[in-house]
């Protein structure tokens, strides 16, 4: 069995914010009739806050026991460019929360990633990294623009069709 997490943030304040791009992903997988729940595949989107991820993963992980190769995570992606994804086992971005948590919780960082760039347009005056990673912080918390959007909605498109072949 492969068991597919889309991070994010709950309500409907976040529905719509860079760090919410798991769930997207998560809710188009969810309407495509090439994969869906099955004894083959669960399809979760989080329940906790991004940064709190770890405990709503191992607690997956419990209920529907797997390898490292079988767990895939869907998260946003600071270090890639918006319109860019990656796969990539036990590998991952350079600071993530979510991913850090989960991380810690389960113990392994052997897991894979589905890195979805949502990029990282730093302002120049910023000059210090405690200044960018505040930055970040904001940026992350978002909404995607309507020109990002369409970006989006191709990459999603890729990723989907590449989650099918599970």
């Amino acid at each position: 069995m492969k068991l597919v997490i889309g991070l994010g943030n709950p309500g409907e304040k976040y529905a719509n914010s860079r760090h919410n791009v798991g769930h997207v992903v998560i809710d188009k997988l969810l309407k495509t009739q090439k994969l869906k729940n099955s004894k083959q595949v669960k399809i979760f989107k989080s329940q906790n806050f991004m940064n709190d991820s770890g405990n709503f993963v191992r607690e997956l992980t419990i209920r529907y026991p797997l390898s490292d190769n079988d767990l895939y995570v869907i998260h946003d992606d600071l270090d890639l460019p918006l319109g860019t994804w990656k796969i990539q086992f036990a590998k991952g971005p350079k600071d993530h929360g979510g991913i850090n948590d989960i991380e810690q919780k389960l113990g392994t960082e052997n897991f894979w990633r589905i890195r979805v760039g949502i990029d990282n347009r730093k302002p120049e005056s910023l000059d210090c990294a405690r200044d960018r990673a505040s930055w970040g912080e904001e940026y992350v918390l978002q909404d995607f623009s309507e020109d990002e959007k369409k970006i989006l909605k191709e990459v999603i498109n890729k990723i989907c069709k590449k989650l099918a072949r599970l």
